[in-house]
């Protein structure tokens, strides 16, 4: 089976959503010596998950009610509820409140102050 490896993250000023993520999750951005780029460290080398990668954007901003056209990364939260509030008070936004996801946690979608969206779980084997 293939398992994913990398995500991306596109961004119309890349310090503004380095600023962002690092702020939010305490993810590190190291620029990459090849050009524009810069490689995210979500954890240590021992836990689950995996890392990425930032670079600039190539077009044009999504616009707040287009349809998702990309994966959606979801990261693993200890409490919900306060990223949620972190992230809208960062200069971002909610795209999908918290709900149940039966037997598993509570999820939302988040959108970053470039409009990318993105995932977070809080694990709960009682949401319900």
């Amino acid at each position: 089976m293939s398992r994913a490896v990398h995500f991306e993250i596109h961004a119309s000023n890349p310090q503004t959503l380095i600023d962002f993520y690092s702020g939010l999750f305490g993810w590190t951005f190291n620029r990459w010596e090849g050009g524009e780029y810069w490689m995210i460290q979500t954890g240590a080398d021992d836990q689950r998950g995996i890392n990425g990668g930032l670079m600039p954007r190539r077009g044009d901003l999504p616009h707040a009610t287009a349809a998702i056209n990309a994966f959606v990364i979801t990261v693993d939260v200890d409490q919900l509820d306060p990223v949620v509030d972190k992230a809208t008070a960062s200069g971002g936004s909610v795209a999908l409140p918290r709900m149940p996801v039966p037997g598993i946690g509570w999820l939302a979608y988040l959108k970053d102050p470039d409009g990318n969206i993105f995932g977070v779980m809080q694990s709960d084997p009682e949401a319900a």
